[in-house]
């Protein structure tokens, strides 16, 4: 366990806006985590990107000092200059051991969130794990850590009130963006078509509203966004060329740069001049500072929620306790899971050894022997040894495991 390390960034130690420098854009991610892993040797390697955290899960026996998390943040980013370097090594969260799967266990659950019961999150470690497994950066530990931390959120879900009434990031948002005031149907534009948009479409089709336009960079998926909404879908690159009336700009797009910066926007209104609501959801932001500076804007991001949060994470302080134990509990049956599997790698020779000592007894040490049974004797002698070859190999394990367990 005490090979579990984690490099966090959190909305409770860096500000939202800083975050998003951590972001990699999911065609950068291979390349990337790939050379990160290799340059610093580590074993295995998970990474997670949402709103409102980025983090680093590592197995390794490196020790997690100053100078190796220097080392970490300049394989990061090669482009990163060294005041890059001193600021995400002076605003990062260190994590070992079983404190650090205890962390994977709380975020998963949502008790370390922003918004304290949100359900994304189980659906955002999933998808992190299954990315990172699929470019070949995980392996069998993190294979079960990651199945126990979902299963322990759901569990946590089913069994505490953590999730009555349950809110979220995209929840709150939209209930901001139900505060402001206009007097007939607006039109929508969104940006992006990823998960977090997908979640404020079901918000949306529970509430009127005139037209829906959905730009992306994948038609396709703008396209089944808009179809969800009776909406239009158009790429992202006519963004800049859209000229129609509207209302209210959602956004939430994977981009590492902003999508809309003041020239965009002007061009966007036009001449109109009255004040438009934007709901910014991405990390980093897709709206350039300059546009909230220079323009009529009611803004909706990250930031703004976090005194909803707050109000959250109240009214379910008593619900934490709960939680907590049932992770202490789940914690060390992990520990139990992960010392077993422990001893099944390490003796996975066990059969291959076995079986070159049957065929060496049966090829050269009693070769003669055997030669002068009788095909009777001859299968008999078959079917013991086939059963004494059974034994030999599940009795230690099975012996080996119950000392493990116990000690």
């Amino acid at each position: 366990m005490e090979l579990f390390k984690t490099i966090a960034f959190t909305h409770k130690t860096t500000e939202l806006k800083d975050i998003g420098r951590l972001h990699i854009e999911d065609g950068d991610l291979e390349a990337r985590l790939s050379h990160l892993k290799s340059e610093l040797e580590l074993d295995e390697l998970l990474y997670l990107s949402t709103c409102n955290r980025v983090e680093f899960t590592m197995v390794t026996d490196r020790e997690m000092d100053e100078e190796f998390r220097r080392k970490f943040f300049a394989a990061f980013n090669t482009e990163w200059k060294q005041a890059d370097i001193d600021w995400a090594a002076n605003h990062s969260r260190t994590i070992e051991g079983e404190k650090a799967l205890r962390h994977l266990f709380y975020v998963a659950s949502s008790i370390d969130s922003l918004v304290v019961g949100e359900r994304e999150i189980i659906t955002q470690v999933r998808e992190a794990y299954e990315k990172c497994h699929k470019l070949g950066l995980t392996g069998d530990r993190f294979r079960l850590l990651v199945r126990s931390a979902i299963e322990t959120a759901k569990q946590v879900y089913t069994q505490t009130q953590i999730a009555q009434n349950p809110v979220s990031v995209v929840s709150l948002a939209y209930r901001k963006m139900r505060e402001v005031e206009i007097d007939h149907p607006p039109h929508i534009l969104m940006i992006g078509a990823g998960q977090t948009n997908q979640t404020m479409a079901q918000y949306l089709r529970k509430a009127p509203f005139g037209k829906v336009t959905v730009f992306n960079r994948t038609l396709e998926k703008a396209q089944e966004l808009a179809r969800s909404l009776h909406g239009e879908a158009k790429p992202l690159e006519e963004l800049k060329n859209f000229s129609e009336p509207f209302d209210i700009i959602i956004s939430c797009t994977g981009a590492s740069q902003p999508i809309i910066n003041n020239r965009t926007y002007r061009q966007l209104i036009g001449n109109d001049l009255s004040e438009k609501v934007v709901v910014d959801l991405a990390i980093p932001s897709d709206l350039e500072q300059e546009v909230l500076r220079k323009n009529n804007i009611h803004y909706i991001g990250i930031e703004n929620l976090k005194e909803e949060a707050r109000k959250n994470l109240e009214r379910r302080q008593k619900e934490l306790e709960i939680c907590k134990r049932l992770i202490d509990d789940r914690i060390n049956e992990f520990e139990h899971l992960l010392r077993e599997r422990r001893i099944e790698v390490s003796m996975r020779e066990i059969p291959k050894v076995v079986k070159e000592i049957r065929e060496r007894a049966t090829t050269q040490v009693f070769n003669k022997e055997l030669e002068e049974l009788d095909p009777k004797s001859r299968e008999v002698l078959e079917k013991m040894m086939d059963y004494m070859e059974k034994k030999y190999i599940s009795v230690p394990m099975k012996m080996a495991k119950e000392i493990m367990l116990k000690g």
